[in-house]
């Protein structure tokens, strides 16, 4: 029978403790991020200032158009490089094959998609809250926060914060925020004055990602 070499059992144990700190460690870091960050435990109807001071507009609803059409590059229309959609920002219409990446849920005018993109994302039910530069840096927080709170699997995880390209049209005066849904049936649009998480959060359950032209395959 072969004699157990000194030390090594007492250095297999300090391997099995260092592996189990380890698994504990991997185990409580979400509950660690989540005590830490306050936006993980504030309700997103918190987010913002209230309801009744975010200067909001009646929704509006408008005619859909453009369901499954692609243009731009890998399509019959390769030559389509910009779109000039009738309403501003868009609830639907014609867009690019490729929507944006489903990892990202805010953008600045650095790293922005094309509208175009974007619309896509829309037709497979993702609400995306377009915002004008340049926004008070509270403003812009408040986004970020709505962006990691209403884009969780709680809210059906298809929520999008990207600035607007003012090249494709302007916003009514005074109103730099708007919320654009494709529904099956209708789009929908918001403008706000300011940021709003009881507002935002309101569209975003009143048109779940389930209402769209095309709900699946994201």
């Amino acid at each position: 029978m072969a004699e157990a070499r000194p030390g090594y059992g007492p250095r297999i144990a300090a391997v099995a403790v260092a592996f189990g700190v380890v698994l504990l460690v991997v185990a409580i870091i979400p509950f660690l991020r989540a005590y830490a960050d306050p936006v993980a435990r504030r309700p997103a109807a918190a987010i913002g200032v209230a309801a009744d001071r975010a200067g909001c507009d009646p929704e509006l609803t408008d005619p859909i158009r453009g369901a499954g059409v692609h243009v731009g590059p890998g399509t019959a229309e390769p030559h389509v490089t910009r779109i000039q959609y009738d309403l501003v920002p868009p609830s639907s219409g014609p867009h690019f094959v490729v929507p944006a990446p489903t990892v990202r849920r805010f953008y600045t005018a650095r790293d922005r998609p094309p509208v175009e993109t974007l619309v896509h994302n829309l037709e497979h039910g993702y609400t995306i809250l377009w915002y004008v530069e340049p926004l008070a840096h509270d403003q812009i927080e408040a986004l970020r926060a709505l962006a990691r709170k209403l884009g969780g699997d709680r809210y059906g995880g298809r929520f999008v914060v990207a600035p607007w390209d003012p090249g494709y049209g302007a916003f009514p005066a005074g109103r730099p925020i708007a919320l654009s849904h494709w529904g099956a049936h209708a789009g929908y649009r918001q403008f706000c004055a300011s940021v709003s998480g009881a507002v935002v959060e309101r569209f975003v359950l009143a048109h779940p990602a389930g209402d769209a032209p095309e709900p699946t395959g994201m």
